[in-house]
Order: structure tokens, then C-alpha cells, then sequence
């Protein structure tokens, strides 16, 4: 007898074990797919996690449906970096690989329901007439059917299987079992599990001239013989044409493009034998720029920069390259790239924000060519599984791999180097679902597995960062100076409480930024707004009675956005049409309070009628290609004047860009978090250093109802060493990280009560053991989001206390937590280290 281990990608704990045959145990490997039965009747993709043949559970083990793959698709050293994030993260490591694996890997199971073989069709009028359905073996009785069994009988009459999922639509709800027990036991359906296959490979048609005319005399005979076709006559002309040129078959869309014709007339020449056609499988996406170019040549300090970072390498395996906006930090990971893919290596350059990778693709494309490979969630899934087969099999075209954070999952076998850009994003953490990473830690552990190098880049450094670089854990370089020795922008911040007062603001423009860009779009300049909240404006409210809309769902006001007409809650997805009048008094005079980045393009438009202004934020930029074609828009100066949220300062680069402007830099100040000073800080530096990447000095103007705030003096004078020693000293004083590490656990349920006493006891069963480091339980900002409450408890752990036992204990907590029955509805779940 064999045995196997499976992990499923289920959040449960441990592996499941099957029973394998001889040959079976001989053929597999750790990391290879298998499809197994699991519970009563689903089947799940498993990864093979161990193989035996002694020790044998002390239970009845099921057998394997089937071996899905000939050679293991996850390396060894991935399950080590796997079983680390699962241990460190305190999740289980079925849930890291759900999140790991691209979904077409993890096949699973669809409960497809049909008639039973001895259950004949029939028309359901005739039905209806005789009341009866007669075969040769099943007699069905329609009387006997309930009004839900009847309609699911009536729906398998014209379609011989139905997946679940249409049935529950049919019948307008979730719980469908009943439904089908009833019809199972009245033999009248039959249920299967079955696993589809969800990769397909892109195949391309090719065509070529069938042998017995490939002969110059023979073609025009064929030739003279289709004068009365000559929709089939020009095919062949182009066909001929198009093979002379390439020397090779032909592509069947190009043949019908260029023949102007349809894919019937192409059709009938194969059905003729005069033409073959074959299929060829290809990548989906493909390199089809030109010939790569030269790395540019790095100025003196990105010189020094390059060989100060080599020499760290020498006695520490990560950097972090601290380099102001637009010092040309690019260049020199261009040149760390360089090197390293010479000597044969893999290479992951991990960025926090797709719209970054849209512009770095390309110019990392023109100098590496096709040795650049991307992986995001904006490709498809046979994409990202094709991205992924590259890099299993360590092929060319898959050296240099670029993508966000789930970039770190892919399957290498050979990374010699890292590159964590804009290393300080809140993007590079995972938040929902489990398991919830920081993509930057993690990748600093990939690194130490594969003993690859690592650089961390930013111009606003994480305060961790650059504290592990102040105390020796990490070297430190610095880029001071702007590339091509431009002057950091010119920050000015304009006081709106004055403004107001002295009635010098036209809408949300303060007669200086107004000015200021008269004189940007005088010079041919472009103009970025920054405003850090989407939608036309995020309250509506009464002014007779003051009620605004909230949505029925979540704790928060709707936000209404014009272009739809809508109200929408940015938690849940809620919406509703814009009302005309107040739901609580009747009164039609609903006025719109604050305001987001709709409104500002509204008047905007009103504004530069004659200019061309763009939006970017999340309501624009949903499709695949939408942030590279307004990333091309705005590099090609079609747009004028662009708004946005902080997809803007996601380290873009824009070579145009005379003047940022901050609409309201209050919202990022004043919010209920203890790292809120450094976002602002590092958002406001970022969004900042867009302006003047050229020859020209840039415009920076922050709108403020508190100039005087000493972030906001720090952002104006670019003073990232006084903000970070300030913070730092405020991080040591009130135990945050830094020196402590943190751990959040969040509860939700449905009743209030609950969850409340829920955390009260969980709290409370922490602090017998961790004393003062427990806090809370806290209700956050929003305290209910999906119609469920929430509620977190917050630990922290001291540098020298131990951080295994720590989770080992909360887990002991959380183990005792679980029997208590009461709790069992109550959702919980541990984030740690919650940046």
C-alpha cells in the first residue's frame, strides 16, 4: 500500500492523504497536481506533498481520481518559501497556495445534474397533455413534483446537463439540495462531479499550398481554372505573394485580411484540398518590438551609486537604494540587470502598482527585448499560466519577469537578483483574503532561499526599511540629485481657510493654482491634480432635514458619481440611482458635501473648455489596457490636464509635467492610524516629484486648511530625514513598529452582540499571558462593512520577546476559541505585521 499527502487549497490546517498504486507512488513527485475526491462528492486539485508506503493512517484512506501533470509544476524551493509565508502569516499553506497558483491550475469540481439514461425527452407540451412520461424502464409521475422540482424537470428537457449554478438561478435561490435529493430519489436526475480543464492553449492557423500545386505549372493551371472564382483566385494570388515574402506558411487571419475577403472563401479552398491548413501553439503574449538598444549611459552619481551597491552585496545580501524622484534609480537596477542576466540568472522586478509596470514594460523591453516576461491580475488566466510555464522550464523569454506582488509566487529555479521598486507601497500588502503578506518581506525571504541579492528603491523609504538600514541590517546607498542635475520641484502651500475668507477660491481652485496653471498650459507644460478621493463627491445630504444616504450594508454615506448618475458605497459595491429628493423628508434640495476626483474634472471643463483634461482613478482604469493607453495619452501630450488619486504617485514618469497640484492634502493627515503621517508624507513627496523630471524646474502647490502642520513644512523642504527621526521617536514612545512587531485580530459576525463578546473573550484570554501588549478590543473607523460588525484587538510584541511562541500562543487561543459554540458563527481573522 502507497500513500500520498495533499495539500488542498482549502483553509485547513493540515495535508489529507490518499492511496496511491505502486506505479502511481513510482510516477509522482512532491508539487505535481492530482485531482482527489474530497467531503461527499466534491473533487480538488492537490499539490503532492509527501510520498510513503509505511506508517499508514490509522483511518480508511479514498484513492485519487487522476495524475494531472507528468512533471512537478511547484519547484522545492517554492514549498520552502510557502511554508514559510504560512507559518510566519499564521494562515494554513492551502490558502497560500490558492493564492499562489493561477486559478486554471486549481481545477475543481462542477456538479453537473442530468436525466437519468432510462428518463426519455419529450416535448413538455405532449407532457402536459398526458400528464405522464412513459419509457421503457422509468415511469415519472409529473403530479408528484413540486413546483421547484417540476421547473429544474422542465429545464433538463431542452439541455442535457445544468451545472449547479443554473439551477440555483432558476430557481431564484442558494439552497438547491433539497430540490435535487427530491428528484434523485423520484429517479428521475442524476448528479456528477466533474474537473475541467481551464487552460487552453492559444492555437494559430497557418496556411499553406497543398504539395500537388506547389509546381509553377501546375499553380497556373489551378489558377487558370478559378477564373470564375475570383474571391478564391485573389486568396491564392496573396497566399503566393505573402509565403514569397516571409518564406514561410502564413498566417490565416493575415491572408484574409489581405485578400479583403471572409473566412468562408478560405474555407472552401481547404474543403478543395488546394490549400493545407495546420495549427501551431503560441504564447499569447509575445515581444514584437524591434531590436533592442544600448543601456544608457549612468551620469557620475548613479556610477558611484552602482558600485556602492555592488560592494554591500559583497557582505549583505539586501540594499536599499534611498534616490529622490527622477535621480535615475531605473538605470542603475538597468545595469544591476545587465549584469546578472549575463551570468545566466533569473531576474524579478517586483512593482506595487500595474500602472507601473505599463510604462516600465516598455523600456525594459527596449533594452532586454523578449527576455522580459510580465505576470499580473490584469491578464487573463491562460496568460499568467503560459508566464508561468516559461519560468518553470527557465526559458529566454522568461528571465527578466516584472509584476506585482503575486510576481513572487512564480516557479524559479535560478534568481540571482530582486528588485523591490517603490519598496515603501502600501500596495505591496496583501489585506483580503488570506494569506496576508507584505509582498516586500516576503521577497527579502525568497531571496535568502535562492540566495539572490535584493534591492529595496524609494525616494520616501518605509520607516522599517531604512531602520533596518540605520541599524546595519541592510546597506544604505543614496541618490541625492536629480538626473541630468535638475532642481528638486518648487513646493509652495497655499492656505484655502484664508482663500476663503478673503473669497479668492472659484470652486475648489485657489486663485494662485488657477494662476499658476494659465501660466503651465501658456508654457506648453502639462498639469497633474491630485485629490485622493474618486467619485463626484462622498456625502449628499439634505440641506432641510441634514440626512444623507448611507448604505444599507456598511457604516459610511454613499458617494455619488455624476457620469453615472449613482450613489455607490466604495465598501460593498451597493449602489442606487441619484435621488431628487430626500428620503427622510421629501424636500428636493440635496446638496453635495466635500468632493472627489469626478467633480474636479467637472470643473475643470468648465474651467479650460478649449483643453483636454483626463481622469485617472479606479472607475477609469478597469480595463486591461486602460492605464497603458492613458499613460501613452499623457507621454504622446494629447492630455493637457490630469486628475487622479494616488495612482499618481506610483513613481510614473512623465518627461512634460510643469505642475502638480494638491487639491486638499487635510484628507491624508487626519486619519485614525498610526502610520498616517508617513503616507502623507511619502504620498505628497511622490505626487510631488512628478513635476519638472526634465530641464525645467517644476511647480508644486499643496492646498491646506494647515500650512503650518509640520509634515506638510517637511514635504515643502523635502526633508525625509527630519520626518523620519520625529516619527521614529513617536514609533519607540508608544511601542509601534519599528521596535515592536504587530499582530491584528479582526472579529466580524452579523449581531453586534456577538462579536462584542466574541473579542471581549478572546481579548481577554490573550492578556492572561501578554498582559499590556493586548489592546482593545476597538471598533475601527467603520465598524460595519457587508452587514457585518467588526471589531480588532491589536497585540504587540516586544523585539525581545519571542515571536514563534507569541503565535504559538495566540493559536492556542484561537484552538480553545473554536469549541466554544456560541462563537461558531464569528469570523476571525490574524493579520501580522498590519502595515
Amino acid at each position: 500500500m502507497y500513500f500520498i499527502d495533499v495539500i488542498l487549497p482549502i483553509p485547513l490546517k493540515q495535508a489529507f492523504t490518499y492511496q496511491v498504486n505502486r506505479d502511481e507512488a513510482v510516477f509522482l513527485k512532491r508539487g505535481m497536481r492530482v485531482a482527489v475526491p474530497f467531503g461527499k462528492s466534491k473533487v480538488y486539485t492537490g499539490i503532492v506533498y509527501g510520498i510513503y508506503n509505511d506508517n499508514p493512517p490509522g483511518y480508511d484512506t479514498k484513492h485519487i481520481d487522476q495524475i494531472l501533470d507528468e512533471q512537478p509544476i511547484v519547484t522545492e524551493t517554492q514549498l520552502k518559501h510557502w511554508e514559510w509565508m504560512s507559518a510566519y502569516y499564521m494562515c494554513t499553506l492551502g490558502e497560500v497556495i490558492r493564492a499562489a497558483l493561477p486559478g486554471a491550475f486549481l481545477l475543481e469540481s462542477d456538479t453537473m445534474v442530468g436525466l437519468r439514461k432510462d428518463v426519455s425527452k419529450h416535448n413538455i407540451d405532449e407532457a402536459s397533455e398526458e400528464n405522464t412520461s412513459v419509457s421503457e424502464s422509468n415511469t415519472i409521475d409529473e403530479s408528484e413534483f413540486t413546483d421547484d422540482e417540476f421547473l429544474v424537470y422542465e429545464a433538463l428537457q431542452h439541455q442535457s446537463q445544468l451545472h449547479i449554478n443554473d439551477i440555483r438561478s432558476i430557481l431564484d435561490r442558494k439552497n438547491v439540495v433539497k430540490v435535487l435529493e427530491g428528484l434523485i430519489q423520484k429517479k428521475v436526475i442524476e448528479v456528477q462531479e466533474e474537473v475541467h480543464e481551464q487552460y487552453t492553449p492559444k492555437l494559430k492557423r497557418y496556411l499553406q499550398l497543398a504539395p500537388p500545386y506547389t509546381s509553377e505549372e501546375k499553380l497556373k493551371e489551378l489558377l487558370d481554372s478559378l477564373s470564375r472564382a475570383p474571391k478564391q483566385r485573389e486568396v491564392l494570388m496573396n497566399l503566393f505573394m505573402l509565403s514569397a515574402q516571409t518564406k514561410k506558411p502564413v498566417d490565416a487571419i493575415l491572408l484574409q485580411k489581405k485578400s479583403n475577403t471572409s473566412a468562408a472563401v478560405v474555407k472552401t479552398l481547404v474543403e478543395k484540398k488546394i490549400l493545407e491548413e495546420y495549427l501551431i501553439q503560441k504564447d499569447r503574449v509575445e515581444y514584437t518590438g524591434g531590436a533592442v538598444s544600448e543601456t544608457k549611459q549612468l551620469n557620475e552619481a548613479q556610477t558611484l551609486a552602482l558600485s556602492e551597491v555592488k560592494t554591500h552585496f559583497e557582505t549583505k545580501d539586501v540594499v536599499l537604494l534611498h534616490g529622490v524622484t527622477s535621480s535615475g534609480k531605473t538605470e542603475v537596477y538597468v545595469r544591476l540587470i545587465e549584469e546578472m542576466i549575463a551570468t545566466g540568472k533569473q531576474v524579478l522586478y517586483m512593482l506595487p502598482e500595474i500602472a507601473l509596470t505599463t510604462q516600465l514594460i516598455s523600456r525594459l523591453q527596449n533594452y532586454f527585448g523578449e527576455t522580459v516576461a510580465v505576470y499580473h491580475s490584469k491578464y487573463s488566466v491562460n496568460e499568467r499560466v503560459e508566464v508561468w510555464q516559461n519560468v518553470l522550464e527557465s526559458k529566454p523569454k522568461a528571465q527578466i519577469v516584472i509584476g506585482a506582488r503575486s510576481s513572487l509566487f512564480l516557479p524559479f529555479s535560478n534568481l540571482g537578483l530582486i528588485i523591490v521598486d517603490e519598496e515603501h507601497e502600501p500596495s505591496f500588502k496583501q489585506y483580503n483574503p488570506s494569506p496576508r503578506y507584505h509582498a516586500r518581506d516576503s521577497a527579502v525571504v525568497l531571496g535568502n532561499i535562492h540566495n539572490a541579492k535584493l534591492v529595496l528603491g524609494s525616494a520616501t523609504p518605509s520607516l522599517e526599511s531604512y531602520h533596518n538600514s540605520e541599524t546595519g541590517k541592510y546597506g544604505l546607498v543614496r541618490l541625492t540629485k536629480r538626473f541630468g542635475n535638475v532642481l528638486m520641484p518648487d513646493i509652495s502651500l497655499i492656505d484655502i481657510k484664508e482663500k476663503h475668507r478673503k473669497k479668492l477660491m472659484t470652486g475648489h481652485f485657489s486663485d494662485t493654482l488657477l494662476e499658476a496653471m494659465r501660466e503651465a498650459i501658456s508654457n506648453k507644460e502639462q498639469i497633474i491634480l491630485f485629490q485622493n478621493r474618486r467619485g463626484y463627491s462622498p456625502v449628499v445630504e439634505c440641506t432641510t432635514c441634514g440626512v444623507s444616504p448611507q448604505c444599507p450594508n456598511c457604516d459610511v454615506s454613499l458617494t455619488y458619481h455624476q457620469y453615472k448618475k449613482q450613489l455607490r458605497c466604495h465598501y460593498c459595491g451597493y449602489h442606487m440611482a441619484m435621488l431628487r429628493s430626500c428620503m427622510a423628508c421629501g424636500s428636493e434640495t440635496l446638496d453635495t458635501k466635500g468632493f472627489g476626483t469626478e467633480q474636479i474634472e467637472t470643473e475643470l471643463n468648465h474651467l479650460f473648455p478649449d483643453k483636454v483634461v483626463a481622469r485617472m482613478d479606479q472607475d477609469t482604469t478597469r480595463g486591461k489596457n486602460a492605464y497603458g493607453k492613458l499613460i501613452e495619452r499623457l507621454e504622446n501630450e494629447e492630455i493637457d490636464i490630469l486628475v487622479g488619486t494616488q495612482m499618481l504617485a506610483k513613481g510614473l514618469d512623465f518627461r512634460n509635467i510643469g505642475l502638480v497640484g494638491v487639491m486638499n492634502a487635510d484628507t491624508l493627515l487626519y486619519f485614525p492610524d498610526f502610520r498616517a503621517h508617513e503616507r502623507s508624507f511619502q504620498l505628497l513627496q511622490q505626487v510631488s516629484g512628478r513635476a519638472g523630471r526634465t530641464e525645467k524646474r517644476g511647480k508644486v502647490l499643496i492646498q491646506t486648511y494647515n500650512p503650518h502642520h509640520l509634515i506638510l513644512q517637511q514635504v515643502s523642504s523635502n526633508e525625509y530625514e527630519a520626518m523620519y527621526k520625529q516619527e521614529a521617536e513617536e514609533r519607540y514612545q508608544y511601542k509601534y513598529p519599528p521596535y515592536y512587531r504587530t499582530i491584528r485580530i479582526t472579529f466580524k459576525d452579523k449581531s453586534y452582540d456577538k462579536m462584542d463578546k466574541a473579542s471581549i473573550w478572546f481579548g481577554r484570554a490573550l492578556e492572561q499571558k501578554l498582559k499590556e501588549h493586548v489592546l482593545g478590543p476597538e471598533t475601527p473607523p467603520v465598524g460595519r462593512v457587508r452587514n457585518l460588525y467588526i471589531t480588532n484587538v491589536l497585540v504587540k510584541i516586544p523585539k525581545q520577546q519571542s515571536l514563534a511562541k507569541t503565535k504559538g500562543y495566540i493559536s492556542n487561543v484561537q484552538r480553545s476559541f473554536n469549541t466554544i459554540k456560541e462563537f461558531s458563527t464569528v469570523r476571525v481573522s490574524i493579520d501580522v505585521d498590519n502595515y
